[in-house]
This record gives structure tokens, sequence and C-alpha cells, in this order.
């Protein structure tokens, strides 16, 4: 994959943003993932100041910030998978608790993890075929 990516880069082929969803998709799916087993299995794991807990889609919203700026600084093949690998991290950790996007309360976290999965894999798959969809579009 890293291969192709530098290809891309290098004669600026078309087809980029294509290879990068795919070290983005696994990053996050191992993230999301995991964070689901450890949330499930371990609910006391945590960063805690006082009494405040400071939850993991957080942590997942300071790395979405930082892959953005690197994205922006690097812009060698490598950097750009090492990059998409970050922000897939960052996703995974933001998106498995969607829940506190909509309502600032702990009561049913994982029914809205699991319907925030399926809008960001939707977007995921909206990205990868949204030039064969725009394509057809025009022929219609």
């Amino acid at each position: 994959m890293h291969r192709s990516i530098r290809r891309k880069v290098d004669t600026q082929e078309p087809g980029l943003y294509i290879s990068l969803a795919f070290p983005v998709a696994v990053a996050f799916l191992l993230t999301f993932t995991t964070a689901r087993i450890v949330s499930y299995l371990v609910p006391e794991f945590g960063v805690f100041i006082g009494d405040f807990r400071v939850h993991h889609y957080t942590w997942g919203i300071f790395v979405l910030a930082t892959s953005g700026y690197l994205a922006l600084v690097f812009d060698t093949p490598r950097a750009k998978y090492l990059i998409s690998l970050l922000h897939g991290f960052g996703l995974g950790l933001a998106f498995d608790e969607f829940a506190f996007w909509l309502k600032l309360t702990d009561d049913d976290p994982a029914r809205w993890s699991f319907d925030g999965f399926l809008i960001v894999a939707g977007l995921i798959l909206l990205v990868i075929s949204a030039k064969a969809g725009v394509r057809l579009l025009k022929k219609l």
C-alpha cells in the first residue's frame, strides 16, 4: 500500500485519496473495536481530573486536530501514509463515543456508538465510491 501511495504522489496519478482511505479505515476499525472492548470490560478505565472523567472521544478530537495539522505540514508519501493511520486512530476514538456529540449523558453510549460507527462507515464508503457515482450521474 505504501508503494502505491508513493507512486501516486510522485506521478500525480489520480486515486491518491482512495489509496489513503484504506489505512484510515483499518486504523479506525481497529481503534473503534479496541475502545469498545476496553470500555465494556473495564468501564472504570480512563483519565480522571478530580471527579471529572475525560472521555476518550476528547483524545480523539485532539488526535484529529494533530493529524490535520501534520497533513498540512508534511507532503511525502511516507508522511501521508502515517498521517492517514493517525487520522483513522483519532476517528476511532472520537466516533466510539458518538453519543456525547449529541447528548452529554452516559445512559446508553453503546447504541449511539453503533450509530456513529454506521455513519462513519457510510461516509467512508461514500468517499470511496464518489468518483464512480459522479461519473454515473453525468451519464444520466
